[in-house]
């Protein structure tokens, strides 16, 4: 559902915001949506750390080519 918000702002920005809106093609309720958006992501990355073990699995298939295939190998090798 969208509910119409009324916004008080510097006319400076304004201006600069419906500049940005023309050459974006965004509407600029469209990028105040998308910055709202930003911060509720944001939020949440605050609020559900990763975890001891993910940490330090994050970034280990770095730069690595290892594909669908490979996984698939891997498990027929492992289990049977």
């Amino acid at each position: 559902m969208n509910t119409k918000l009324t916004l008080r702002i510097d006319d400076n920005l304004i201006k600069s915001a419906k500049e940005y809106s023309a050459k974006t093609g965004k509407s600029v309720s469209r990028i105040v949506a998308d910055l709202f958006e930003i911060i509720k992501n944001e939020k949440l990355k605050r609020e559900y750390p990763l975890t001891p073990t993910v940490k330090s699995l994050k970034g280990a298939l770095k730069g690595k080519q290892v594909n669908e295939k490979d996984y698939k190998e891997y498990l027929e090798k492992k289990y049977l």
